[in-house]
């Protein structure tokens, strides 16, 4: 299964989350088209190479006219301290919109963001990922103004910018393709910085109700300034789904994207796309519990969190308990290291108050994920060796895609994609 690990030892931020997408691979024809269909005014977009700490990685940068100016990358403004210009390399990708709209206001309120977001043209996975960042973001500023999510206004994060930063994070993840997001820390600064609200103690209020609400892992480091803005925290909680890497993994690409501010670090967030690996024969932990007093769709919902959070499979046994009350065994195959986490989710979200469980060795086979172009579309095939045979399964959820969008039948698509597949490559993988 691939992955995104986001190694975020300067922090984050959104337009870092975007340059790093983008130097990872995410199609920048399709973000600009996008942008193009924000209806906002005052903004240009600039994709340029840049050097952070002597290394040359991506940078996307969002120009604001003089009035939509709000000093977010403004170091003596933030800070009241002087600060060395970023160098620029001579090429840059430049994008203006000229959209005849009324001047918006800075201070806007979640309807008002949506609905922005509802008039730009992208996908509906994208659509839905903006709009998870900001719901993300409302929830933690009501929290910190005492109001609700309805009547927040966003201050910094409504203005131009952080609207496309977000909105372009979407697209970009979206293009990306892949759903599991590892993010194992946010590294912090300390201190103080200016925003709308006057000087804040760092972390600012609603970078704090992000991690709070979503169970963001933070470490305070002795860099002075803001390495976590909003916008990152929000976009960390949103696309995040683990905090643990694999034991072992393959590095299949990287990118790096730049921040604007100058401190006392590298300033870079680098994105991994990582496949995890495994040794032939290893150990898995076995958690079991006997349930008879859930419904169906609470177990269908523990299924999906624990899924979620790193078990390698789940699943249900039809049992008769004492008394000869129907019930289910739960099984969960875990590694080591997610037991804990695993078992907080059974008795946090099941009735039992026990779990047994066991340390057991298995065998597995060499694989790997290949993609290939077929007649249908691209399907996502699963390649296992065992000595000299290779054994060939297209991935479920690209097969459903297809189905979808073909009216064809499963098993129409099954058979379709391995004939092409073995076409191609023969029994090779």
């Amino acid at each position: 299964m691939k992955k995104l690990y986001f190694e975020c030892g300067s922090g984050i931020s959104g337009d870092m989350t975007v340059a790093a997408l983008i130097d990872l691979g995410a199609d920048t024809d399709v973000l600009m088209q996008t942008l193009a269909t924000i209806p906002l005014e005052g903004f240009g977009i600039k994709l340029r190479r840049v050097k952070k700490s002597g290394l040359d990685v991506q940078d996307f940068l969002v120009e604001l006219g003089s009035e939509y100016e709000n000093h977010d990358h403004d170091m003596d403004y933030l800070h009241g301290n002087n600060a060395e210009h970023t160098q620029i390399h001579e090429h840059t990708h430049g994008h203006t919109h000229e959209h005849e709209h009324s001047h918006p206001h800075v201070h806007r309120g979640l309807k008002e963001v949506e609905e922005i977001i509802d008039k730009t043209e992208m996908t509906e996975n994208a659509r839905t990922v903006a709009k998870k960042i900001f719901n993300i973001l409302g929830r933690a500023e009501a929290k910190a103004h005492g109001t609700t999510l309805e009547n927040v206004h966003f201050h910094e994060v409504g203005a131009v910018d952080s609207i496309v930063d977000i909105i372009s994070v979407a697209v970009c993840f979206d293009n990306l393709g892949i759903n599991e997001v590892i993010i194992p820390v946010l590294k912090e600064g300390t201190g103080t910085i200016r925003c709308q609200h006057g000087i804040m103690p760092i972390p600012v209020p609603a970078v704090m109700g992000v991690a709070q609400e979503n169970g963001l892992n933070i470490e305070i480091t002795d860099v002075q300034g803001e390495l976590i803005t909003p916008t990152g925290a929000a976009i960390a909680a949103a696309l995040k789904t683990g905090d643990k890497l694999p034991e072992k993994f393959k590095i299949l690409k990287s990118g790096m994207g730049a921040g604007k501010r100058e401190y006392n670090t590298t300033g870079i967030l680098r994105i991994m796309l990582i496949e995890e690996t495994e040794d032939r024969e290893n150990s898995v932990w076995k958690l079991e519990t006997n349930i008879d007093d859930c419904t169906g769709e609470t177990l269908g919902y523990v299924m999906d969190c624990l899924m979620e959070s790193g078990a390698r499979d789940v699943y249900y046994t039809p049992v008769y308990m004492k008394k000869n009350r129907p019930a289910y065994v739960l099984t969960v195959i875990s590694m080591e290291e997610d037991i804990k986490n695993l078992e907080n989710i059974i008795f946090r979200e099941t009735t039992t108050i026990g779990i047994r469980k066991c340390k057991m060795s298995r065998t597995v086979l060499e694989r790997e994920i290949k993609t290939l172009k077929t007649s249908m579309g691209n399907v996502d095939f699963k390649i296992c060796k065992n000595g000299e045979e290779t054994y060939i399964y297209p991935e479920y959820e690209s097969l459903i895609n297809i189905c979808r969008n073909l009216n064809i039948s499963y098993q129409d698509a099954y058979i379709r994609a391995v004939e092409e597949y073995r076409q191609t490559y023969g029994d090779e993988a």
